[in-house]
């Protein structure tokens, strides 16, 4: 089956480089506009095929439905609530400039990004969150080709797993409004092309 895998569009936050999880931010008017001009453009159409799909399955956040609005105008949306993004707790809504003089920021970042964010996630958990809800949504899916429009971290989240590859977690970033098109057999992902 071929699976599209999109991350949404340009926040406010994303502009300012802040760890956005849990904020229901929607997109700013820069990224409305780069979204508009990504969906219009034919590379992302053949690729894609977004003006035929009829289904797709996003995050519960603003951010991903409205790309997924834009992006994928004829779809339905099916809200998949384990698909958004790692909850960054006393983290959210700063950025390293706002934390280098934060003890727990600190630690955290001597862990590699791998510890638990103090009232937030780890990644271990976050990245099962995510492909459990992946598995979940394809367990039973007939269609050809199933479409995600959800976070960057859930994208390299799903990539760093099922994907064999020598790439690791980070190396799996997305652009807002780009991903990854891919072959998934039930069990790995093959990947076809960037978005």
């Amino acid at each position: 089956m071929k699976v599209v895998l999109i991350r949404h569009g340009i926040t406010a936050g994303n502009q300012k480089k802040q760890y956005i999880g849990r904020t229901d931010q929607p997109l700013c008017e820069e990224g409305i506009a780069a979204i508009k001009e990504i969906g219009a453009s034919s590379d992302f159409q053949e690729k894609t095929d977004n003006l035929n799909v009829r289904n797709i399955f996003v995050s519960p956040m603003i951010r991903c439905r409205q790309t997924a609005e834009i992006l994928y105008p004829n779809a339905e949306q099916v809200v998949v609530r384990d698909l958004r993004e790692m909850d960054f707790g006393i983290f959210e809504g700063k950025n390293y400039q706002d934390l280098a003089d934060s003890k727990e920021y600190n630690a955290w970042l001597k862990t590699l990004c791998e510890g638990d964010v103090p009232e937030g996630e780890n990644k271990a958990d976050f990245t099962q969150r995510c492909c459990d809800a992946f598995v979940e949504c394809l367990k039973d899916y007939e269609g050809e080709s199933a479409y995600f429009l959800v976070h960057g971290g859930t994208i390299m989240a799903i990539m760093a797993v099922f994907c064999k590859s020598d790439k690791q977690y980070y190396q799996w970033y997305a652009e807002n409004g780009h991903g990854y098109v891919v072959e998934w057999d039930g069990q790995e992902i093959k990947l076809i092309d960037q978005v």
